[in-house]
């Protein structure tokens, strides 16, 4: 076979007609033409919003979770900008799109009803933002940083650094924990069992020392101990403190624990443990029985 007769077979079978959208006959040449350029849009359009946007703002004082709402609002317009474009350059006009957008209709009530429901969760996200980039979050039994918003799903990064793909959905149909929605300081409240036989006073005095000595501590709002239950064997105390930084509570709580179990050491408090009295008591008299050495009886 020559290779005119090949040029000329792949010609055919590239200008075959495949199907047509109103007027427009679509071939597998108009395809591949449109595939190649709407894959140019989308990476041209990230390189425009994550570097020329991303610097631009990187300058201002906006927050990181408003510059990526501003960077990700962009980038998704200007790839619907750009598909517009490719559309009409391969020849098919917006109102034949029409017909485009009721054949995906048909998918939607066939199975797409997720995916459109974390597309549109996406878009409320990138707008409302009751999360954003960086927010220490709780969706479920799973708490970490929001590292990552898309079109589709979200992705945070656990305390274990683990990237955990949770639906946008979630995030408005589901409660959701965010401990840096608005001010980033939060409350650590603290409980600890001590004994009865403890002084009430020295118990207090120990656990706002306790407070005083940890540099993350904020010292407004001011600390405060309460005594909140008179348990069967304990006081259950409970120390609250405020921390400027909700991403460090794991590891205050844990240094204030430490803390706590010193400075009652020091003071000769002890931490009460679970136990049962039990007192036994007869209302039938015992018979005394005494044993005659003589006799063995």
């Amino acid at each position: 076979m020559s290779v005119g007769t090949i040029i000329q077979l792949v010609n055919k079978i590239l200008n075959t007609r495949l199907f047509s959208i109103s007027n427009a006959d679509i071939t597998l040449f108009l395809l591949i033409i449109f595939f190649t350029l709407f894959i140019g849009v989308i990476i041209i359009s990230r390189l425009i919003a994550r570097k020329a946007i991303f610097k631009v703002l990187s300058r201002s004082r906006i927050d990181k979770g408003l510059q990526y709402t501003f960077q990700r609002i962009t980038e998704y317009t200007l790839i619907s900008i750009g598909a517009i474009i490719v559309f009409q350059f391969i020849g098919i006009n917006l109102s034949s799109l029409a017909v485009m957008f009721g054949l995906l209709s048909v998918g939607i009530g066939f199975g797409l009803q997720n995916i459109t429901s974390n597309f549109i969760s996406g878009v409320i996200l990138l707008i409302e933002r009751p999360i954003k980039v960086g927010d220490r979050v709780r969706v479920g039994d799973v708490e970490g940083n929001v590292f990552e918003i898309n079109i589709r799903s979200t992705t945070v990064r656990s305390l274990e650094n683990i990237s955990i793909i949770v639906p946008n959905s979630e995030f408005i149909t589901s409660q959701v924990v965010n401990l840096s929605h608005v001010d980033l300081k939060i409350r650590l409240d603290i409980n600890v069992g001590v004994s009865y036989d403890s002084n009430l006073d020295d118990v207090v005095r120990s656990l706002r020392e306790v407070a005083d000595e940890n540099m993350e501590v904020l010292k407004t709002p001011p600390k405060f101990v309460h005594l909140t239950e008179f348990a069967d064997s304990a006081w259950i105390m409970r120390l609250c403190v405020w921390i400027a930084d909700p991403k460090l509570h794991p590891r205050v709580r844990s240094d204030i624990n430490c803390a706590i179990v010193r400075k009652f050491r020091e003071n000769n408090i002890v931490i009460a443990y679970p136990q049962i009295d039990l007192h036994l008591c007869s209302s039938v008299p015992l018979p005394l029985v005494i044993k005659d050495e003589n006799s063995g009886k």
